[in-house]
């Protein structure tokens, strides 16, 4: 009796392209005996990251924009580890899970790349050891703790230069994510400030940087301009056509000259693709794989890439730029490209013109490009809103989106740290006569626990 083998597919990588990819596949091939698809990756949840800045600016719960892998995907299996290396020659790839990092190698028949990007600190001195990012769940929880730990310190500090850098915040990069998370972070810092009594609103300084003409360059000039100014009148400090020169723990230095003294910087300002990528033996661009219309990687039969380390050419030739709307129409695409491959029939290749850039810039405003059309304030930030809602995957994580958003209406914003250290423990063990005599006379006229209890009944 023989047995037929099984099409191995793997997709290195949890975002917007690796996961709709995996989203589809669940839907078609997955559903196949003799198909086996695995979705690798080094979380067990799916990050939706055009709310992040709102996690940050304590405007959403933090687990409400993320969603559980395996409850998005039923017949996709799925490895929560690290991908350590891809060997394109002999179809392998190298991982590791676990706290003791156990090692697997995992043999494919077809290998999606959608590894994503991670921050580029471009090798400024001390960037990298005294700046925050926003890229991870993780970061918008640490830059929310961070502020709220500088206005607690603040609030008890009287000597002027020891206050001044714990209330001046900076921001690198005036594009989507520094547009957005400084809006956020200053409506949080200027509604939290209230509630600290040696604190005036005064006191803080927020300071945006961004080395081109003009904020939101992906919008155009007019709506950069409106944001640049709708943020001014809410008491940000822009610097345009500036770049961050010096960093140190107590200092951030401008090409402008300025000095701001300052321990809250966030780099917004770079982007590259995941590193394991630079070590493939594929043509690459700026660090992307390049492949060709339908996804796939030259030279390398059953290789595929998408998201934002693939270069993958539009009708004139042009690299579709690395955003999430991309990204899930060409997971979609892939998915039947893969699907022509195993099964026999005809790939198409990906073709997609971008709708539309949206950015919401604080206090209910907003600013928004769809079809050509321009959008500002309160319509745009509906449109904002409205949009990415009807994105967020599973209805039940809308509802508790939709949920925050109204009691944020309502209420002010919460200035509860998220910690995640232990409580205090103990392993000293005492005797009897070792008790203080009150606790000894005090546990001996009370009746125990289950007693009590007793006599309540």
């Amino acid at each position: 009796m023989s047995t037929k083998k099984q099409t191995r597919i793997i997709i290195l990588g949890g975002g917007f392209g690796g996961l709709y990819t995996a989203l589809h596949l669940e839907k078609t091939l997955a559903r196949d005996p003799d198909i086996e698809v695995t979705l690798i990756n080094r979380e067990n949840f799916f990050l939706f990251t055009p709310m992040l800045h709102e996690v940050a600016a304590s405007d959403l719960d933090i687990t409400h924009i993320v969603n559980p892998i395996r409850k998005l995907l039923r017949r996709v299996r799925f490895f929560d580890g690290d991908v350590e290396q891809i060997d394109l020659v002999n179809k392998r790839v190298s991982v590791s899970h676990g706290h003791e990092h156990h090692h697997h190698e995992l043999e494919y028949d077809h290998l999606v790349l959608a590894l994503g990007s991670i921050t580029n600190f471009y090798g400024l001195p001390g960037l990298a050891e005294n700046s925050l990012t926003m890229k991870s769940l993780g970061d918008a929880i640490h830059l929310r703790n961070h502020m709220i730990s500088n206005l607690e310190e603040a609030d008890f500090e009287c000597c002027p230069h020891v206050r001044a850098p714990l209330l001046n915040f900076v921001v690198a990069g005036g594009g989507f994510a520094g547009a957005e998370t400084i809006a956020g972070m200053n409506d949080f810092l200027r509604e939290a400030v209230e509630f600290y009594p040696h604190l005036t609103e005064e006191m803080i300084r927020v300071v945006l940087v961004h080395p081109g003409e003009v904020i939101l360059p992906e919008l155009g000039a007019k709506l950069g301009h409106y944001a640049q100014q709708k943020l001014a009148e809410r008491k940000v400090e822009i610097h345009t056509k500036t770049k961050v020169t010096a960093v140190n723990e107590r200092e951030v230095t401008l090409s402008d000259g300025t000095v701001i003294t300052t321990n809250t910087l966030v780099w917004t300002a770079g982007t590259s693709p995941h590193p394991l990528l630079s070590t493939l033996p594929c043509q690459r661009e700026r660090g992307r794989v390049v492949t060709n219309e339908f996804m796939e990687v030259p030279g390398f039969p059953g290789v595929w890439a998408v998201g934002d380390g693939a270069a993958t050419p539009d009708p004139v030739g042009k690299p579709y730029p690395p955003t999430a709307q991309h990204a899930i129409r060409a997971g979609r695409v892939l998915a039947e490209n893969i699907r022509a491959d195993v099964r026999g029939g005809r790939k198409k290749p990906f073709v997609f013109k971008t709708i539309g850039l949206l950015a919401a810039i604080g206090r209910r405003t907003g600013v928004a490009q769809i079809m050509g059309i321009n959008f500002s304030g309160f319509i745009a930030w509906w449109l904002w809103r409205t949009i990415y809602l009807s994105k967020l995957p599973r209805f039940e994580k809308k509802m508790r989106v939709a949920l925050d958003w109204t009691l944020d209406i309502l209420f002010a914003k919460d200035i509860v740290q998220f910690l995640t250290e232990r409580a205090e423990t103990m392993s000293h063990e005492l005797s009897g006569t070792e008790l203080a005599p009150q606790f000894v006379a005090m546990t001996a006229a009370q009746p125990s626990a289950d007693a009590a209890r007793s006599l309540v009944a």
